[in-house]
């Protein structure tokens, strides 16, 4: 789901509200979400962590309890440089209409900018493209959701803001129906299944994410058997939750990695003795992991769009010689 600097608007710059006696008792992040409709609550909650909301001149968590003639104290940091470039790189239009767009992003293109990275992003290409997005997050223009650097498939993109947020409530209250193909290490015994495993960030590895983490978050991964083939199974794998990295971790915690993926299934390439299968893998340079199928009610038109990606070439190749 999003996260990150999303830009607060400039009217809520400094304010100082007192808490009267029939406001008490409630949480300071829900009561500043009713008191200031401009801010979202992980707005709220950003400038309470940060220190740039704080009570009777004292830091405090977004779960303080108010209390009668609290004085809450809200200043708004300044906007950081976000100026984004436009590029001419090419992109594949699943769908596009007056409001929102589905691009089939490429393996190896980074969705936003981030750390060290500036351009070559698909937010640098929409750009290019069509100029004005959604601004609801100046630092991630139109992007409603995200796919990790080396998946491939559909991804969701906003034109304007009242869409944008229409869509971030679809994905929220799961009215989203999101499927991925998965090529995965080892034989499924069977057919179909569920992974119900909270996942949080990794305590040993802050790179990663992980079943063991003290407060993981629901993560509910569906699944269902393509094909077995000799030592891998090809997986329809459909999410009910959208955690970082939620089908890689789910299916490593199963101990049937997702191929080509080296963060959380490094070693098992090693165990494919045929040099021709372990060397297309290690080749490969992805994971295979591709988003095939977006289904989900227009939140304008009401109009219900089911959108599919092939499979990428590199990805069909593979099982070519895996078979």
């Amino acid at each position: 789901m999003m996260s990150g600097p999303d830009v607060i608007p400039e009217r809520t710059s400094h304010r100082i509200i007192t808490v009267a006696a029939g406001q008490a008792a409630q949480r300071l992040d829900a009561f500043l979400v009713k008191e200031l409709p401009e801010l979202s609550r992980s707005q709220v909650q950003r400038l309470i962590r940060e220190g740039y909301i704080v009570v009777n001149q004292k830091t405090v968590k977004a779960g303080y309890r108010l209390r009668p003639a609290d004085v809450v104290s809200i200043r708004v940091p300044p906007r950081p440089d976000l100026t984004l470039s436009a590029e001419a790189i090419p992109l594949q239009i699943v769908y596009e209409d007056d409001y929102l767009i589905v691009v089939d992003k490429p393996a190896g293109m980074v969705v936003h900018s981030g750390a060290g990275v500036r351009s070559g992003t698909l937010v640098n290409a929409l750009l290019h493209r069509f100029g004005s997005l959604s601004q609801i997050d100046a630092a991630r223009p139109g992007i409603v959701h995200r796919l990790d650097k080396l998946t491939s498939g559909l991804i969701l993109v906003a034109k304007n803001d009242r869409t944008h947020r229409a869509l971030s409530e679809v994905f929220k209250s799961r009215r989203i129906r999101k499927e991925y193909m998965a090529l995965v290490y080892g034989s499924f015994p069977h057919d179909s299944g569920t992974i119900d495993v909270a996942i949080g960030r990794d305590p040993r590895d802050r790179k990663k994410m992980s079943p063991r983490a003290r407060h993981g978050r629901a993560a509910v991964t569906h699944y269902s058997v393509i094909k077995r083939l000799a030592g891998f199974t090809l997986l329809r794998v459909r999410l009910e939750t959208g955690r970082t990295h939620q089908i890689r971790v789910h299916f490593h915690h199963l101990q049937h990695p997702v191929v080509g993926d080296n963060l959380y299934g490094a070693a098992a390439v090693r165990s494919v003795r045929e040099a021709a299968k372990r060397s297309a893998i290690e080749e490969l340079g992805r994971y295979f992991l591709h988003a095939e199928c977006l289904e989900f009610m227009h939140p304008d038109t009401g109009q219900t769009l089911h959108l599919t990606s092939p499979l990428p070439m590199e990805l069909e190749k593979i099982l070519t010689v895996l078979k």
